[in-house]
């Protein structure tokens, strides 16, 4: 009689059954051989990836042999031989031993087995395993992480020192609720593409004015009139005069009335700026300047203001959207510059003043012997001592002041170019907030000029970053118009 675990003579069909990798657990005390322990030791040795159907049956078989076994097995009795066939189980298939995998979670105790197994000691006939040495982990050595290098920072300010000033806006102007239409915005921002160029425009107010709550005195422009190629866009920069209340409503005004006068005479203008009449457009636009000006001496008269406190500087460019028509024109009155970026050199395109004619010189007709022609062969014709009417758009300067003060001083001269772009060329029109940093301090003028040299027209927002580059002791509104050509 052979004890359980024990190998027989016609194969190990036990062993077979549940698997032939599971170590023999050993002869059991003669004590605890009973029916309940065989159980415990089949239901130990099976996974729980056993299916139930397969328990169920152990389970009738055994109990169908179980009364051929006494309590306690007798050392000479035979081990039972399995059945011929698995035909009480059908239709359940076969049971195969090879393909049972213990699962996640497989040691857990059979939900079958009430009390826990008696662990029994190991078979002397297998071969005692030998426990390796744990092996010590090998911390690999920590490697550097790959750091990209960092970008650069942006320059936000040229020259030895960052302005006082702080860069954002920190206080908002004063409102009035019954002037709501009044109310002038922090940044103006505006772009276009016609014919040629790429057009980018903005207007922000400057440090001082953020820091004290002031509105911007700048006012901006942009329109356009017409369609196809007879389209005409202007765009138009007005400076309100410093330290006087209502500033910035007399640009509003000025920038708004030479907008409606250009856009009245746009299918003229357009006309002569493609033929090229440079001397049409330079009187032409010289009255309706005039007229404007006009306009707002009559407005500050109707506030009860000296025109020099409700006065503005204006400049304009007009620009046809005929691709084949590259002629720019500048037209205005007052502070400010006028640039072109060509080569990667700027220039300075600012029109020059003629300077006032002496009130002393050589004897007129009329006023003592005069020579019958001048030096430069030009005939003189006597003075008929008839007196000219006085301009509609200028006081005359002998004219009492109607406010008892002194006469006001004469408008400044009218100003007037006109260019033919070329390819690659970048024009920029700005008023005195940016005109003088870019002519005060060079380092500015180099960084625009490496930003806006080769890589063609910036975006918009790029535009607005690059025209706010700050320099110690300029701290005025900035409005600019850049002109980039294909």
């Amino acid at each position: 009689m052979s004890q359980q675990g024990e190998k027989s003579a016609d194969g190990d069909w036990w062993n077979r059954l549940y698997d032939a990798s599971t170590p023999d657990t050993g002869p059991a005390p003669a004590a605890g051989d009973t029916l309940d322990d065989r159980f415990d030791s089949a239901a130990d040795a099976v996974s729980e990836a056993v299916s139930e159907a397969v328990s169920d049956a152990v389970v009738d078989w055994m109990s169908d042999v179980a009364g051929t076994w006494p309590e306690t097995v007798a050392p000479e009795r035979p081990r039972p031989q399995p059945p011929a066939a698995w035909a009480p189980w059908e239709p359940a298939a076969p049971y195969t031993p090879s393909d049972a995998r213990p699962l996640p979670g497989a040691t857990a105790e059979s939900p079958r087995s009430q009390p826990t197994p008696t662990p029994r000691p190991p078979d002397p006939r297998r071969p005692t395993p030998v426990a390796s040495a744990p092996r010590e982990p090998v911390t690999p050595a920590p490697r550097e992480p790959a750091v990209p290098p960092a970008p650069p920072a942006p320059v936000t300010h040229v020259g030895d020192r960052p302005p006082t000033y702080d860069p954002e806006p920190t206080a908002l102007p004063a409102a009035h609720a019954d002037r709501m239409d009044e109310i002038v915005a922090d940044t103006v921002l505006d772009g276009a593409r016609y014919g040629a160029y790429t057009l980018r425009a903005m207007s922000v107010r400057g440090d001082s004015a953020r820091y004290c709550g002031d509105p911007r005195r700048d006012a901006l422009l942009t329109a356009r009139f017409g369609d196809g190629a007879d389209a005409l866009v202007l765009v138009a920069v007005a400076s309100g005069a410093r330290a006087t209340e209502g500033a910035h409503r007399a640009a509003a005004d000025v920038v708004r009335w030479i907008g409606g006068a250009v856009g009245r005479s746009h299918g003229s203008l357009s006309a002569d700026i493609r033929a090229d009449r440079r001397g049409d457009l330079k009187s032409g636009l010289h009255r309706l300047t005039d007229r404007g000006f006009g306009k707002l001496r009559a407005r500050a008269a109707e506030l009860g203001l000296p025109p020099g406190q409700y006065s503005a500087g204006l400049r304009c460019l007009l620009l046809s959207a005929d691709p084949d028509c590259r002629t720019r024109v500048f037209f205005g009155v007052g502070d400010g510059g006028l640039f072109r970026l060509r080569d990667g050199a700027w220039q300075d395109l600012e029109p020059p003043v003629a300077e006032p004619a002496p009130s002393t010189g050589a004897p007129v007709t009329g006023f003592g012997p005069s020579p019958a022609e001048t030096p430069e062969g030009d005939r003189l014709t006597m003075d008929l001592a008839i007196t000219k009417p006085p301009s509609p758009y200028a006081p005359s300067p002998y004219a009492p002041s109607p406010y008892g003060e002194e006469p006001p001083p004469p408008p400044e001269p009218f100003r007037f170019r006109a260019s033919v772009a070329r390819p690659g060329d970048a024009l920029l029109l700005c008023s005195a907030g940016l005109s003088e940093p870019l002519r005060g301090e060079p380092a500015l003028a180099r960084e625009l000029a490496d930003r806006w040299g080769p890589g063609g027209p910036p975006g918009m927002a790029e535009f607005l970053a690059d025209t706010r580059l700050r320099v110690k002791g300029y701290a005025d509104d900035r409005t600019a118009v850049g002109v980039w050509e294909a």
